[in-house]
């Protein structure tokens, strides 16, 4: 039998027992309608607002400042959306983000520069580094909203989100971060940060797909994202996913608690993975090695396609991703790693190898005996890598 390894979970996790425990009951006995006034609907409501509390806790937020979603795009779109309808009011339609965002993010922009906002859309250094100082720089005064994401999806760099969150108030703007990647990764305290909106998802954390949340500080106003019901205080309308929730709340409750623990055993095993991937001739590190996530290991192979390594990766067993999920289906290179410097032909052979929770050495150490073998062979049938040679190019 071949070995079966799992390195793709900045593209999702494994759904973890202590938190499909906790779950199950709310899909079988618990069904009751959290809106109802009988008893089944009063514990259902119950449940919702312990884990609202949760979800609070894990962020350094109050309960009241958190509204669940279905998803970290949701959560994205109603940040954005919401939030510039009600500041465009004031005449402040401007919108500052980087080149490198998820595109939840991207897209809510453009989309909006279509209903006649302006944006500004900042570059990310070498290093997929925002410098703080360009978003300083970028502040005019009808910018009503800065969007910057925690930790990038993709190359796993950590930006200086406290440093951007001081300059945002500083200057009277809303400050908003994607960090579906950094929950459960990094510590992360809304208030010392001075982050305004913060958005999550449920499934990168061990919880089940379908959920997220959003975090609003208590002051900011956003439109109303679902109308109908008075679901989540008025507005996101639409029957509570009970169970989901409750999902959510224990997987934060679990990755916050484990964030020192599991940054230990997960960096040794990326750095031992970066390490001997890169012996492999004409290969580099994409993001800075330092500031960047636990797990994350992102290497462009010099050669090879992208889509041809997954494939044999597959063969062997190794489950890995050669860019966001969310685009695996698109043939253009990674918008992330062009933002970065990389050409088209480099960006093309990237890999992105994602270790969580359920890794292990072994699973490091039969990466690392495999890969080798596929790159030689996806290799001796390139005519980019022939002419590679030839040209004496490097990446």
């Amino acid at each position: 039998m071949k070995r079966f390894v799992y390195a793709d979970n900045s593209a999702t996790t494994k759904i973890d027992k202590q938190v499909l425990d906790v779950m199950l009951p709310w899909l079988q006995e618990g069904y009751g309608n959290p809106s109802s006034i009988y008893e089944l609907g009063r514990e259902a409501g119950f449940a919702i607002q312990e884990a609202r509390a949760k979800v609070a806790a894990a962020l350094g937020a109050a309960p009241q400042e958190i509204f669940f979603t279905s998803c970290g795009s949701e959560s994205d779109n109603w940040a954005l959306r919401g939030a510039m309808a009600r500041l465009s009011k004031k005449g402040k339609k401007h919108i500052i983000t980087t080149v490198f965002e998820h595109h939840a993010i991207l897209h809510t922009v453009q989309d909006l520069e279509r209903k006649g906002f302006t944006a500004t859309y900042l570059p990310v250094g070498e290093n997929g580094i925002v410098n703080p100082m360009d978003v300083k720089n970028a502040i005019r005064e009808d910018t009503g909203i800065v969007s910057i994401m925690y930790a990038n999806n993709e190359i796993g760099t950590i930006q200086p989100i406290a440093e951007i969150g001081a300059i945002c108030k500083e200057a009277g703007v809303l400050f908003h971060t994607d960090a579906v990647q950094a929950v459960g990764n990094i510590p992360i305290d809304v208030k010392e940060q001075n982050i305004d909106l913060l958005s999550l998802s449920g499934h990168k954390i061990h919880a089940p797909k379908g959920v997220g949340a959003l975090y609003v500080r208590k002051g900011v106003l956003l439109d109303t994202f679902i109308t109908g019901g008075g679901q989540e205080r008025g507005k996101r309308a639409g029957t509570e996913n009970v169970a989901s929730i409750v999902a959510l709340g224990k997987a934060m409750e679990l990755a916050a608690s484990g964030i020192e623990e599991k940054a230990a055993r997960l960096t040794p095993m990326r750095e031992r993975l970066i390490d001997g991937i890169l012996k492999i001739p004409a290969t580099r590190l994409n993001g800075d090695r330092e500031k960047r996530l636990p797990g994350n290991v992102n290497i462009s192979i010099a050669g090879v396609e992208g889509e041809s390594l997954l494939l044999m990766l597959d063969m062997h067993g190794i489950c890995a991703s050669s860019g966001s999920a969310c685009t695996s289906g698109s043939l253009d290179p990674s918008h992330v790693l062009l933002s970065i410097g990389l050409s088209h032909e480099i960006a093309h052979g990237s890999l992105r190898l994602s270790l969580g929770d359920y890794n292990t050495e072994e699973d490091v150490d039969y990466i690392l005996e495999v890969l080798p073998g596929i790159v030689q062979r996806l290799r001796a049938m390139s005519p980019l890598w022939e002419r590679m040679q030839k040209n004496h190019e490097t990446v």
